[in-house]
């Protein structure tokens, strides 16, 4: 079973140069936890169409990836997003969507020329992800990848529409964790040994100048997640190292 991979892209020079702060992050991480996903991979990069595309290409080479784009799709000069999405997502073309152009008309009358217009030029068979403050749309391709502005408030609703609509829940994940009073170095064996398609983790801990790991095993199958998980115990109690399940 393929396990879906999420990713966030975070467009904006101006978190870069500290005009802004990120709220993004947190906030996709937080989302998706709360339905039993979480987040394989977050980014921050500057307006840089060639950054920009070379980005969402990398993430376009993962069949598993699921994409929430944040920023650049506004009217300025410096929104590349719609059409490094066209370039990298589909056919390379911008097409008038019909609409997402009567919102914008309706909204703005006649000072929606000659600029304003022209965020409704999407890729090709572009879905729309509602705006809940102004009616300007973001809009999403293949169901996997979607694109927002960068305004928090905007956005973060457009993310919970996405995960509602598209990816409510999780598949059950069983995990085990414990902390055992050794080096993570001790284990390395172990972890050689478990099945390749366990989730696991290694964290050190700092405890004054006594070594100490927490250890974290998962997975969607829960006998295989009991059976990993208590190598580590056999091995522990085989060579008499203390350790707490917790």
């Amino acid at each position: 079973m393929t396990m879906t991979r999420f990713y966030a892209v975070i467009i904006g020079s101006e978190i870069l140069n500290a005009r802004r702060e990120d709220k993004h992050f947190l906030f996709v991480r937080d989302a998706l936890l709360r339905r039993g996903h979480t987040l394989s991979s977050s980014f921050i990069i500057k307006d840089d169409l060639a950054l920009i595309h070379n980005t969402f290409a990398m993430i376009k080479n993962d069949p598993d990836a699921v994409m929430f784009s944040f920023g650049g799709i506004g009217s300025t000069p410096d929104d590349l997003t719609r059409q490094v999405a066209a370039n990298v997502f589909s056919d390379g073309q911008l097409i008038p969507h019909e609409q997402f152009s009567r919102d914008i008309i309706e909204r703005f009358a006649d000072a929606a020329y000659p600029h304003r217009i022209h965020m409704a030029d999407l890729p090709k068979n572009a879905g729309l992800l509602h705006n809940v403050i102004n009616n300007m749309s973001g809009f999403y391709l293949e169901e996997r990848y979607f694109f927002m502005p960068g305004f928090p408030e905007m956005s973060h609703p457009m993310v919970e529409e996405v995960l509602e609509k598209f990816y409510p829940r999780a598949h059950i994940s069983f995990r085990k964790t414990l902390i055992a009073n050794t080096s993570e170095n001790t284990l390395i064996d172990v972890m050689k040994s478990l099945d390749g398609d366990v989730d696991f983790s290694s964290l050190p801990i700092i405890n004054g100048g006594n070594p100490m790991v927490e250890i974290s095993v998962a997975s969607e199958n829960k006998e295989k997640c009991k059976r990993n998980f208590h190598q580590f115990i056999t091995y522990l109690e085989d060579h008499k190292i203390t350790f707490t399940i917790i």
